[in-house]
């Protein structure tokens, strides 16, 4: 028996989330026996960026029922079966500090969706829960809410049931009930790293540089490592002793200052990196725009780690030179200016095309179009 489970939280504090809404689908392998879907007021503020992905907000909370209102029956349509969630070790984590809360030791066997579809279907290019099941045809609406995400993942694990035929994958991958907590060392590492985007590095007792990635949230992608059943995060679980971060504010200068760091430290452990498909050297599309790098020198400009900060990424002679924070609009203007402040990059025509697949996807703030002659 499974109970396909999808929970929304305040956001916040590590450890010190609420719940705000909760799904539960008690599934038997071939069809749905009960169903518990609530809203739940968390009795804390719910932050402005959570309530901006899903929708909730405190008002829409305030009258509904508290968590010890609901718990007997969370019990209840989860008893004897197996937890099955996208990124099940967070949800696990929250419904077991809620129970605790309550003075109770909330105990189930967990099935990670995530780590069995990376097993089952490995060539997926994304194993997120939108981009997974999009991929596969399963239709999906009200994402981001929990009944809409847990009827996705209900959908994505039938099919995994059925890749899985012997279920030896699933007997490898399930986790016990005491699985997936993280240490009072681990804890305060994983408090240490903000839940912002950037670059962080988890380091050995003797300092070295075990794994290092980008991230739009820190916080949560160094959780999962230690949470995560995968034989690499087993290794980090055990090795790592310190975390180390730096805050970018923007995806591609983390993106592209992590692959940078990987090729000069060669971490121990290696990233998983998305591959894109990229426009030939010789042209950049930003925002809609189709720019010529042949004999036209071009700054992206991306927003920065805080108000009036922005970054900058000079490409010139058809590589990505640099790279940078500035703070000053005459800095821009002052091109001497600007070469100062700005990082030389090493693989130059390796960091162009991580920038030329990501300005394919997502939006950057400005382009400004340089003559080479201006530059010296």
């Amino acid at each position: 028996m499974y109970a396909i489970l999808d929970i929304e939280t305040t956001g916040g504090k590590f450890n010190e989330e609420g719940i705000t809404e909760i799904a539960v689908h008690r599934f038997n392998g071939t069809e749905v026996v009960d169903t518990f879907i609530s809203l739940i007021n968390p009795e804390r503020p719910i932050q402005p960026y959570v309530s901006k992905l899903t929708g909730i907000d405190e008002k829409m909370v305030r009258t509904a029922p508290k968590f010890h209102q609901v718990a007997k029956r969370i019990v209840e349509i989860t008893e004897g079966a197996v937890l099955v969630a996208h990124n099940a070790p967070f949800d696990y984590r929250i419904l077991r500090t809620e129970f605790r809360r309550l003075g109770y030791e909330y105990q189930r066997k967990t099935l990670c969706t995530v780590d069995l579809s990376q097993r089952l279907i490995p060539e997926a290019e994304s194993h997120s829960l939108g981009k997974l099941v999009r991929s596969l045809g399963i239709a999906v609406s009200d994402r981001h809410r929990a009944n809409g995400d847990a009827l996705a993942t209900l959908k994505l694990f039938r099919v995994l049931l059925d890749r899985d035929s012997s279920k030896s994958i699933f007997r490898e991958i399930m986790r016990d009930e005491t699985q997936g907590e993280l240490s009072n060392r681990q804890l305060r590492l994983v408090e240490s790293v903000p839940d912002q985007t950037g670059v962080y590095y988890l380091c050995s007792k003797e300092g070295d540089i075990l794994f290092l990635d980008n991230s739009s949230n820190m916080k949560r992608d160094v959780n999962q490592h230690f949470t995560g059943e995968a034989k690499y995060s087993r290794a980090l679980r055990k090795l790592t002793r310190e975390v180390r971060f730096e805050i970018t504010g923007s995806p591609l200068l983390a993106e592209i200052k992590a692959h940078e760091e990987a090729r000069q430290n060669r971490p121990r452990y290696k990233r998983k990196r998305k591959k894109r498909p990229v426009e030939p050297g010789s042209r950049l599309q930003v925002n809609g725009v189709q720019y010529t790098l042949n004999g036209q020198d071009l700054l992206v400009l991306d927003k920065g780690r805080e108000t009036g900060e922005r970054c900058a990424f000079w490409i010139r002679n058809e590589e990505l030179a640099a790279m940078g924070f500035f703070q000053l609009n005459h800095q821009i203007n002052n091109i001497h200016i600007l070469e100062n402040l700005l990082t030389p990059v090493r693989d130059s025509k390796g960091a162009l095309r991580i920038l030329q697949g990501y300005v394919q996807e997502r939006r950057v703030q400005e382009v400004i179009e340089l003559q080479p002659p201006t530059l010296g």
